[in-house]
């Protein structure tokens, strides 16, 4: 009976062990990605980012990242853009802000040798704004290469955010939620990028991808985009779409607040593994 009891006690104290220590490794690698988590992001650094989409934010207390470039006209056109004064006082409201290159120049196999110094033109402009060297990139145009991720993670990029392709096409605006441990941190998709005809449906059919341990990215430009009247959201469809992130209690952070997650950072063997199995999913069955 001794024996039994004691075998008991022994295979107790085994289990407490395990989950203390599955605690601690748990702890060690980030929490678990919870349900409803959404990264909001916004390109091109449109003047509506600062007067329409910041108030909205800072009503709601949602994070976000401004991936900020000087392209087109940025430095001259100020009804269409944001100034740096602007932009520093997002990063001071607590937004993040992320690098977008400083001309908007598409990184491709043509163009990576470039990309150094693109990225180092918003770097040096954040700098002489107090505002800290971005550790986040969006690719200018959704065009990717990975002969850029080496420059990426020289200049500390923790995550990189794509568009919907090649999984979907370009010009409806879906995609698919990251899944950590299959997606590469420097080429994560956008579950969603807001279109002109956007309606709340497709947001709802992007951010219902928020599963416990998946994450929707959402892709936003102007709202409106003055100057890209392609990838514009309206100012009532835009306070629409926040409006149902926080009736539904969606939790809303910015794209560097990933890497508090358990996985987030993980580089699978085979970066285009992932995509390939969502193409031949679509292909078998088309949503």
């Amino acid at each position: 009976m001794r024996a039994i009891v004691l075998c008991g006690l022994m295979l107790a104290i085994s289990c407490v062990s395990w989950a203390v220590a599955e605690a601690e490794e748990a702890g060690a690698a980030g929490r678990r990605i919870p349900e409803k988590l959404v990264v909001l992001t916004f390109d091109d650094s449109a003047k509506s980012h600062f007067t329409v989409v910041r108030p909205l934010l800072l009503q709601y207390k949602f994070g976000a990242t401004f991936f900020i470039t000087e392209g087109w006209d940025f430095a001259t056109n100020k009804r269409d853009y944001m100034t740096w004064e602007e932009i520093a006082r997002l990063h001071r409201d607590g937004f993040e802000i992320g690098n977008h290159t400083r001309d908007h120049l598409g990184i491709t196999e043509k163009t990576v040798s470039r990309l150094d110094e693109q990225l180092s033109g918003i770097e040096r402009q954040c700098e002489r704004h107090g505002i800290p060297k971005p550790v986040t990139f969006a690719w200018p145009g959704n065009a990717t290469t990975p002969k850029a991720f080496e420059i990426l993670k020289q200049h500390g990029m923790l995550f990189a955010r794509r568009g919907g392709a090649p999984e979907y096409p370009y010009e409806g605006g879906r995609g698919f939620a990251f899944q950590p441990g299959a997606d590469h941190p420097l080429l994560l998709p956008s579950a969603g990028d807001a279109r002109p005809k956007w309606m709340l449906e497709d947001l709802m059919r992007a951010v219902r991808q928020a599963e416990p341990g998946r994450v929707a990215i959402l892709q936003f430009h102007g709202a409106p985009d003055t100057a890209h009247d392609w990838v514009s959201t309206s100012r009532d469809n835009f306070a629409a779409f926040m409006n149902y992130l926080a009736v539904n209690k969606y939790r809303v952070i910015a794209l560097r607040d990933l890497a508090q997650f358990a996985g987030t950072q993980t580089v699978p063997a085979d970066h285009n593994a992932i995509v390939a199995e969502r193409q031949r999913q679509l292909k078998a069955s088309p949503q």
